[in-house]
C-alpha cells in the first residue's frame, strides 16, 4: 500500500511539474500577445516567436527570427540577457543558441523568403528536413541568413 501511495504521488508530481513547465514556457504570450515590430500575433504564430530579455529588466516579444533581428538592430547598445526561440514542435521556448536550427525548405516562413525554424533536438530537425527539405544549420548561421535579410536600420 505504501508503495503504491509513493507511487501515485510520484507520479502526481511529474505531471503537474510537466504542466506547469509548459504553461510557464507560455507565459510570454500573454505578456506579449502581438509582435512589438509587425502586429502579428504572437499565439497564432506560436512555433516561430521569439523573446528578447534585457539586462535592465525589460522584454520584447516577436514573431519570428526576422522580427528579433530588427529588434536587436534597433537596439544595439542595449545589453541582452537572453534569447529566447520557440521549439517549432512543442512550441516551448528555448535559448535560441541551443536550438537545433533549419533553413530553407518548402514550409512557408514567417516574414522572411527563407524560412528559418528552431528545433529542441537534432533529431527532430532532421525529421523536418526530411518532410520538408532545408539545411540543418547553427545559431550562428541562422543568425548570419537572418540579418543578410533583414532591412539595413538607418
Amino acid at each position: 500500500m505504501r508503495h503504491t501511495i509513493f507511487f501515485v504521488s510520484m507520479l502526481a508530481m511529474i505531471f503537474f511539474g510537466v504542466v506547469g513547465a509548459v504553461a510557464h514556457g507560455r507565459d510570454d504570450i500573454d505578456s506579449h500577445r502581438n509582435c512589438a515590430h509587425c502586429g502579428m500575433d504572437r499565439k497564432a504564430y506560436g512555433y516561430s516567436r521569439m523573446l528578447v530579455k534585457y539586462v535592465d529588466g525589460g522584454q520584447v516579444g516577436l514573431c519570428s527570427l526576422h522580427c528579433a533581428v530588427t529588434e536587436l538592430d534597433a537596439n544595439k547598445g542595449r545589453p541582452v540577457k537572453a534569447l529566447f526561440v520557440a521549439d517549432r514542435d512543442s512550441r516551448s521556448l528555448l535559448a535560441a543558441e541551443k536550438g537545433i536550427w533549419v533553413v530553407g525548405g518548402k514550409k512557408r516562413g514567417v516574414m522572411t523568403q527563407q524560412p528559418k525554424w528552431a528545433f529542441a533536438t537534432d533529431a527532430a530537425a532532421r525529421v523536418f528536413v526530411k518532410a520538408n527539405g532545408g539545411m540543418v544549420v547553427s545559431w550562428d548561421e541562422a543568425l548570419k541568413t537572418a540579418r543578410e535579410e533583414a532591412p539595413i536600420p538607418r
